[in-house]
């Protein structure tokens, strides 16, 4: 498997080159962390209003992955914040796309980790629950299961069931 990397690269370009491959989201989503540009194989994660399932998952070695967490598209509660970005970062996750919001922005974009999310909020859960690792999940007009490939920059989200190259992205010839 290669290994992700966390150049810089155009998202517009690499659905330019593989069109027929990517999924590109239709949600708006904001960046947050060091990280614009990010790409990674995927580990999904399903929560509803919970940062606990979001901590067990990046306590674990990232090893360059990017955790997609559905968070229900929850606009009331952060799934995660500072701290677990950190720890994220600390275990090797490239990135992290949530469905969802986070807390702690000016903290999260003090740490070298991409971070994609619906917004931001003070809130936090208060009842701990499983949440449900290693499923596909379906949000903004993606599929997404573990294995597959995400891409991520300030401009979108996209999912590739298989790896594309960043660095030999080429798009095709303008008409």
């Amino acid at each position: 498997m290669t290994q992700p990397r966390s150049q810089p690269f155009c998202t517009a370009d690499l659905y330019d080159a593989h069109p027929e491959s990517l999924q590109v989201s239709t949600l708006q989503f904001r960046s947050f962390g060091q990280r614009p540009s990010f790409w990674g194989q995927v580990e999904t994660l399903t929560t509803f209003e919970d940062h606990t399932p979001v901590l067990n998952a990046v306590s674990t070695p990232g090893n360059g992955r990017v955790l997609v967490v559905d968070a229900g598209g929850s606009m009331r509660v952060g799934v995660m914040g500072d701290r677990l970005a950190g720890i994220a970062a600390d275990n090797g996750w490239f990135g992290v796309v949530i469905n969802g919001l986070i807390r702690d922005s000016v903290g999260i974009n003090a740490v070298d980790i991409g971070v994609k999310a619906l917004g931001t909020t003070a809130r936090r859960g208060w009842v701990a629950t499983d949440g449900q690792r290693g499923t596909e999940i379906a949000f903004g007009a993606l599929r997404i299961a573990p294995g597959d490939w995400a891409y991520c920059d300030e401009d979108a989200v996209m999912i590739s069931r298989d790896f594309l190259d960043v660095e030999t992205q080429s798009p095709p010839a303008p008409v």
